[in-house]
């Protein structure tokens, strides 16, 4: 497998320029500062993921505001002081969002629509000007998971415009390219883009996710006091999840794949691996990570069975979340466990 250099073990920084509760400067100034891209490098990671959202860089109306890129040059600054690699991951563009917490939003709407898309082309237009120059430091990651599994040809095709646009200004950048269906992994062969040596293929790993989001307030129909182990059995955890969508449930639901553990994580990658080999470019996991609701030593067994996995085939990847959104590695839920927790990571 091809590799993703500067790009092995990464970390989010999900809450602070995106996913924060409201627009507030004091927020932006103190969730993240420099000692905390610091105390990253000290771990032992080598890149961050940051999550941003358009408001920071346009109004409602498409007024352009610079509110993000201050952060971003400052994540920049930081992040080359202390060697460490940085991705740029458009979290919500105006007219999408993933968050399922958002009901009312047509989803599908986004991809049939001029002026969203174009939108969306412009804002990346004014971020690869500004960062574009900094191949060997700073990747692109067009949008944070397209749900719909019905939008992927409509995502292709803007994927190829996307491309376009940005190998306009960009040429030697990093493309971190997912597919439908929360960015699954089970999406990534469904891609279908013209790829070049810094294109690399990413899903998102929450498997299965009745586990790794037991307990969490965003899901339709989950009990707040739900708590289940890792591992079980496939049938324990289809049985445990009936109040999950299909879509939800996710690859639990596969035909011949192994039970639950390294094997299983090695049947549901395979199909995105045979892609990413045959195209001859890298594999990388954007999000992975279990809630801070589950119990502490399943956590442990979780992170390792996906992590031989990982290092395995050589795929980078990048840990939900640093701090907060309810999966926090320097939060006090992790406390017990936070070094043997780093040390597989």
């Amino acid at each position: 497998m091809k590799e993703f250099k500067g790009f092995k073990k990464g970390i989010n920084l999900g809450g602070w320029i995106s996913q924060f509760d409201k627009y507030d400067k004091a927020h932006f100034d103190s969730f993240i500062t420099e000692d905390d891209i610091k105390n990253i490098a000290g771990m032992g990671f080598d890149h961050v993921r940051v999550p941003v959202d358009y408001y920071l860089f346009e109004e409602e109306d498409g007024t352009e505001k610079t509110d993000g890129f201050h952060y971003l040059d400052l994540c920049e600054k930081w992040c080359a002081e202390n060697n460490l690699h940085m991705i740029i991951d458009l979290h919500e563009c105006y007219g999408y969002s993933f968050d399922p917490l958002k009901k009312d939003l047509d989803r599908e709407r986004f991809f049939h629509d001029e002026e969203m898309m174009s939108r969306f082309l412009n804002l990346w237009e004014r971020i690869a000007k500004r960062y574009g120059d900094k191949p060997d430091m700073i990747a692109f990651e067009p949008l944070n998971e397209v749900v719909p599994m019905n939008v992927v040809d409509e995502w292709n095709a803007l994927l190829k415009r996307y491309i376009k646009l940005i190998r306009s200004i960009a040429t030697d950048t990093y493309l971190i390219i997912g597919g439908v269906c929360y960015n699954s992994v089970i999406s990534v062969p469904l891609l279908d883009i013209d790829v070049d040596d810094k294109t690399v293929y990413n899903f998102h790993c929450y498997e299965p996710l009745i586990y790794t989001h037991q307990g969490a307030y965003w899901i339709d129909g989950m009990n707040p006091d739900f708590r289940v182990d890792y591992p079980h059995t496939l049938t324990e955890y289809r049985e445990a999840g009936t109040f999950l969508t299909r879509e939800q449930a996710g690859a639990v639901y596969e035909d011949g794949i192994s039970e639950i553990g390294e094997g299983f994580f090695e049947d549901i990658f395979r199909p995105a691996l045979e892609k990413a080999e045959k195209d001859g470019i890298p594999l990388y996991c954007g999000e992975y990570g279990v809630i801070d609701l589950a119990a502490p030593e399943g956590r442990l067994r979780w992170l390792r069975d996906i992590h031989a996995v990982f290092n395995r085939h050589g795929i980078g990847r990048s840990l939900w979340n640093y701090k907060e959104k309810d999966f926090g590695l320097v939060d006090s839920s992790f406390d017990e466990i936070k070094d043997k927790f780093i040390e597989i990571l």
